[in-house]
């Protein structure tokens, strides 16, 4: 590999050991540090991408999982194939509540529509090609779109080679950026997920905290065409044979020993500026969290009478219920924090020492000042429009989207806007028949009003005039007036209808004009706006691209100059973060030290039989029976439930394979400490602790409670 910014990153002294999201390639650079830490393994073969363990390793599109069978068997946390148990929960047969066990490859069932497992097989530097000698001369929106039109044609040849997805990801604030190839596994099929008493035990009251008692695990099984290639859904198909899997250890794990996590970190911000720090806590993520708390209150009330509402709800519920709570606890962890005067001052420092010499003053402090600028004015444009955005009905983004698709689709593939090519197809037909389990018009109708409330009690000059007339919204317009223009809207739509909304994907610009729906009329009204709004935002987007590049640039050279390391920040892809087993010292409001394992006597401890608590009646016979098999461990005199670890991780790094220095299986992660999140933005080497289930309770719920013989048998476990 030739040497690139992100190898010169790392020329110097590096990072704390357990701090660090490193790219496979960069791994042989801090080849000592691994040694040292306990890593078995020879660094130079986690750069390996085909070869084991990192072949092992597959992202869902969101969530981490790994291969742990030659049968395409994949595990990952129960949170991530979530949406899949609630799409095939009915109020008969509620598999959320009950779990869902295939006792044999017939039993297995489609996960919800769109489910994806992407095996990663190359990742090549092509920041020269993207931004080549007549991009880098451009700027605003010319250069945005040769950077697009670069990254299409490298993505177009990639996907030349069928059943595989293509994507460009960019690295240092679009400094770099690197092609990266993966083989997309369309038939998705669900194998065998706990009762959420279980895989969900302690709900939203323990989410974050520490001790934690839940088997947040599940599996699901990839399948392809009999030829091996990729394929939808068909019963033709065959269990996808991967080239290599993960064993579980054979090892027990303690306290200190080496571990790493393998996965898809989705972002971090470590690389922010102090206006962006200063933006995030002090308005977006409060806003954030009100508008999800003022969310989850609807559905709540929406869904209470309604088993089938609720079960369409279930994952969204779940998911606002986690990011909520994990802005809330960066927000509490900033008001605790010097953070942003640090990064402030830090910043400063970069500032005098860009002008420090006529040649970094050259280089760098024109971008330097100019990020400011363009950052405040995208701040700005944010606010304007965050009540405008919360206010826009979900079947008219739907039908913005279709409408856009299908005057896309009258240019050449390689012409058309990215998102909207015929790569883009399936996602879209996912999304509509996804529809069918989470949506209902009552849930909908409630959370548009809430939202048009706010956004209609600003003046006329604050809100979209464009937007008020596609909605026949007016002023001074109150809650019963809004009630009655809302139910008009669902009431001239047939969207509701899967068939309708199939029939809106196949349509043509034709069709489009013809309708008399009400959110497709809207759709064409806002349409010429769109574009217009889209074009001014790409020239903003295409200036701070370049101004953020060069800022980035000048910061690893001034890290450089001080002795430290530069690791790129998090971007949904593969990455390596390793540390070890380890508790901590004080816990949060009780200040008592947090051991780092939790055992099977706090799940009896903490159970009600009713609600987030309710732990299943057999699981709690097998406890108090002592029925520990072949997992106990002596010094817990019991079955470790899960762990912490010394490991960086953030969302995305859900159902991350961690390994022991072996490369053997030992838990996945799920979860981090509430104090501790904010590591996203600011790491605390002292604070940061990760949350592990460890795979003794996974197998031990599956042997003892579960019966999941056929599985255990498949892992190889006697």
């Amino acid at each position: 590999m030739k040497k690139t910014i992100l190898m010169l990153a790392l020329a110097s002294n590096f990072a704390l050991a357990d701090e660090g999201m490193w790219m496979p390639q960069q791994l042989p650079e801090i080849a000592d540090q691994l040694k040292t830490a306990g890593l078995a393994l020879d660094p130079a073969s986690l750069t390996k991408l085909t070869e084991f363990p990192m072949a092992a390793v597959v992202s869902l599109g969101g969530c981490s999982a790994s291969f742990v069978s030659d049968q395409g068997l994949v595990v990952t946390n129960h949170h991530c194939v979530y949406g899949s148990i609630a799409h095939n929960s009915t109020p008969e047969n509620d598999l959320l509540t009950n779990g869902f066990l295939a006792n044999n490859i017939t039993d297995e069932v489609a996960a919800a529509p769109g489910s994806r497992i992407f095996v990663t097989k190359a990742v090549d530097n092509v920041t020269a090609t993207v931004i080549d000698a007549k991009t880098a001369k451009l700027s605003g929106k010319k250069r945005l779109d040769a950077i697009e039109a670069n990254e299409k044609i490298l993505v177009a040849d990639c996907e030349q080679d069928l059943g595989h997805r293509c994507t460009v990801a960019s690295y240092y604030g679009g400094l770099e950026f690197y092609l990266i190839k993966q083989l997309e596994i369309k038939d998705v099929r669900l194998v065998h997920a706990p009762a959420s008493g279980v895989g969900k035990f302690g709900g939203d009251t323990d989410n974050w905290m520490w001790p934690r008692h839940t088997g947040d695990y599940s599996f699901y099984r990839a399948y392809v065409s009999p030829e091996g290639k990729s394929a939808d859904f068909s019963a033709d198909n065959v269990p996808y044979k991967p080239d290599y899997h993960l064993n579980l250890a054979s090892d027990a794990l303690e306290e200190g020993d080496f571990v790493m996590a393998l996965g898809y970190p989705g972002r971090t911000n470590r690389h922010r500026l102090p206006s962006e720090v200063s933006e995030t806590f002090q308005w977006s993520y409060p806003n954030t969290v009100q508008h999800y708390k003022d969310t989850l209150d609807i559905i709540a009330r929406e869904t209470a009478n309604n088993k089938d509402a609720e079960l369409k709800y279930a994952s969204r519920k779940a998911g606002l219920n986690n990011y909520m709570k994990n802005r809330q606890g960066m927000l509490d962890s900033f008001a605790d924090s010097d953070f942003l005067q640090r990064k402030t001052a830090e910043h400063q420092a970069l500032t005098q020492w860009v002008n420090s010499s006529k040649s970094n003053k050259n280089a760098y402090a024109k971008d330097l000042a100019a990020i400011e600028k363009l950052l405040k004015q995208r701040q700005q444009q944010s606010r304007a429009e965050y009540l405008l955005d919360n206010a826009t009905p979900r079947l008219l983004t739907l039908s913005r989207a279709l409408h856009r698709l299908v005057h896309e689709s009258t240019k050449p593939d390689a012409e058309r806007k990215a998102g909207y090519q015929q790569r883009d197809l399936p996602r879209y037909q996912s999304f509509i028949a996804g529809m069918e389990r989470n949506f209902d018009v009552n849930v909908e109708k409630a959370m548009d009003l809430h939202n048009l409330t706010k956004y209609a009690s600003q003046s006329k000059k604050q809100r979209n005039a464009q937007f008020d007339q596609a909605m026949g919204i007016k002023d001074n317009m109150n809650q019963q007036q809004l009630t009655a223009l809302i139910d008009s809207w669902y009431n001239a739509t047939g969207l509701t209808s899967l068939d309708n909304r199939q029939a809106l994907l196949q349509g043509s610009v034709a069709d489009f004009k013809a309708s008399d729906d009400f959110f497709v009329k809207a759709a064409i009204a806002l349409y010429k706006t769109d574009l217009k709004q889209e074009a001014a935002d790409e020239q903003l987007a295409g200036k701070i691209q370049q101004a953020y590049a060069n800022y980035m640039q000048a910061k690893i050279a001034f890290m450089q100059s001080k002795g430290q390391a530069v690791y790129p920040d998090a971007n949904s892809t593969l990455r390596v973060t390793y540390g070890n087993v380890k508790g901590r010292a004080h816990g949060n409001e009780d200040g008592n030290a947090w051991s780092p394992f939790t055992t099977l006597r706090g799940i009896t401890a903490k159970a009600t039989g009713e609600g987030e608590f309710n732990a299943p009646q057999k699981q709690l016979e097998a406890i108090k029976a002592k029925q520990f098999g072949q997992y106990k461990v002596d010094s817990l005199n019991s079955v470790p439930v899960n762990f912490l670890a010394t490991l960086d991780i953030t969302g995305g790094n859900s159902g991350s394979a961690v390994l022991n220095g072996k490369g053997e299986l030992v838990g996945l992660a799920f979860d981090g400490t509430l104090d501790s999140i904010i590591s996203d933005w600011d790491f605390n080497n002292d604070n940061t602790r990760s949350i592990q289930v460890d795979s003794r309770f996974m197998l031990w719920q599956m042997q003892q409670v579960d019966n999941a013989d056929s599985l255990l048998k498949e892992l190889n476990i006697k």
